[in-house]
């Protein structure tokens, strides 16, 4: 916060007094201090547009060393272009600062916006105690006037069942007196600033008409694309979430018509390749798996919390579970096919992020893809200039190698389809007395179907 900004009296939006025009002001005139919790891959950067608009945010975290970076104008978040310029200019000009103090934050704050991890536990039941703890903390500097959004997602019905109940008890205030939304991010990595800015429409919903509103207010500002007030908090709780859920159950689809390749005697990328330009089929594309920090865990948000059975959530779930398995035992059958015992044979895995370009492992298919192969006894190496984690695949059982210390192998395994292995000669990583086994995880080596020196294998492409 600059000195100009300490002197002047902060201005809350919920139930302000002042017009639209004057609410819009102050909000981009450093009038109205924001609060961000949670300085991660999608919050720090959310916390650095809110400081290009408001010039005046302080990001929370817990992680003493994220906050002493970004103190000294650093960005600990790699991969985001532009973001550590935007970081050190930010800071230099005051408009952003970083605590721990998460109380402080919040009793010098108007605006109170939380983006921490919401993953589930071993039971696939949905994990809020980092929600909760920040709400509470919130709750602690809480004023009549305030605003909280939360933007991490959520299981419906959490904002009115869950963290309202939490804010009135711990702050004291009663319900007319603060307000509560929810504004779910719609980002990936590697394009945050982009989406925060505009990519996409913002959705937005209150837990009462006060709240929606200032929350629209707020993001339009922020956001250059159409905000999209809906109904509610739990109608916006559950807009991110089917999102998730559409995307899962539709790659859950795609790869149970993969399953039926051999039986059917087709091509099936083919088949959905052609059945999409109808405009009303949307199909998409079969592979080993699906990973991240998203899909494979907002189905378990309403799975979970919910009585009402989903047979079709679950079975999504459990295909594109198996698909990992089903993508070993496709080596493991083409090694076989190629008169080679897996116990014998020298795998080489490519790529292990759980998507190309993103130095990130949530819920990557080539941890369990590899546990298969080291289970039927196979050698397995890996390679993926991206990655940067070794400890979860090594002990999963692969030995990971660079770059330029690849040299010939039984089978060969794409699982992500990384940049530097465009230009990699596939063809020379096998041996020259038999035909490398290729398993195409992602359909981006067909063109190497029909090679001499090649037994291809793809998921849901017949061969």
């Amino acid at each position: 916060m600059s000195d100009s900004q300490t002197t002047t009296e902060s201005v809350a939006l919920y139930n302000s007094d002042k017009s639209v025009d004057e609410q819009r002001a102050a909000l981009t005139n450093g009038a109205v201090p924001v609060a961000v919790t949670g300085l991660g891959k999608m919050g720090l950067p959310l916390a650095a547009v809110y400081s290009e608009i408001t010039k005046n945010v302080t990001g929370v975290d817990i992680d003493s060393s994220v906050v002493e970076a970004i103190e000294n104008g650093d960005c600990h978040i790699t991969g985001e272009p532009a973001l550590a310029d935007l970081v050190a200019e930010l800071v230099d000009d005051g408009a952003l600062t970083a605590t721990t103090d998460g109380v402080e934050a919040a009793r010098n704050a108007r605006v109170h916006v939380v983006i921490v991890p919401t993953l589930v536990d071993e039971n696939d039941q949905p994990i809020l105690s980092v929600m909760d703890s920040a709400m509470s903390t919130i709750a602690e500097g809480l004023e009549p006037g305030d605003i909280v959004i939360a933007e991490s997602t959520l299981p419906p019905r959490t904002c009115v069942d869950r963290l309202l109940p939490l804010l009135e008890r711990e702050s004291g205030l009663s319900r007319e007196e603060f307000g509560l939304a929810f504004c779910p991010e719609r980002t990936s990595s590697g394009r945050a600033l982009e989406d925060i800015r505009g990519a996409y429409p913002k959705i937005v919903g209150g837990v009462d008409e006060e709240s929606t509103r200032v929350a629209e207010l707020i993001y339009g500002e922020i956001n250059s694309n159409e905000i999209i007030p809906v109904s509610d908090a739990t109608t916006a709780e559950a807009v991110k979430v089917f999102e998730g859920v559409y995307r899962d159950t539709n790659i859950g689809v795609a790869n149970e018509l993969a399953l039926m390749t051999e039986e059917l005697g087709i091509d099936v990328t083919e088949a959905i390749e052609a059945a999409n330009t109808q405009p009303f089929c949307h199909l998409h594309i079969p592979g080993a798996g699906v990973g991240g920090h998203c899909i494979p865990y907002y189905p378990h948000f309403l799975m979970g919390p919910f009585e009402t059975d989903t047979p079709i959530m679950r079975a999504a779930r459990e295909t594109n579970d198996e698909m990992p398995r089903y993508t070993a035992n496709h080596a493991l059958d083409g090694l076989h096919a190629e008169g080679v015992d897996p116990e014998d044979a020298r795998v080489l895995v490519l790529g292990l992020t759980y998507r190309p370009g993103v130095n990130e492992i949530e819920k990557t298919p080539a941890l369990s893809l590899i546990e298969e192969l080291d289970a039927a006894g196979a050698s397995v190496m890996a390679v993926d200039p991206v990655n940067t984690h070794t400890e979860p695949f090594e002990k999963a059982g692969a030995t990971l190698v660079s770059m330029d210390e690849l040299s010939t192998y039984d089978a060969c395994v794409l699982v992500t389809p990384q940049a530097a292995f465009e230009e990699l000669s596939i063809p020379a990583l096998g041996d020259s007395d038999r035909r490398l086994v290729l398993v195409d995880g992602r359909q981006e080596l067909k063109h190497l179907r029909g090679h001499d020196s090649i037994h291809y294998r793809g998921i849901g492409i017949n061969v």
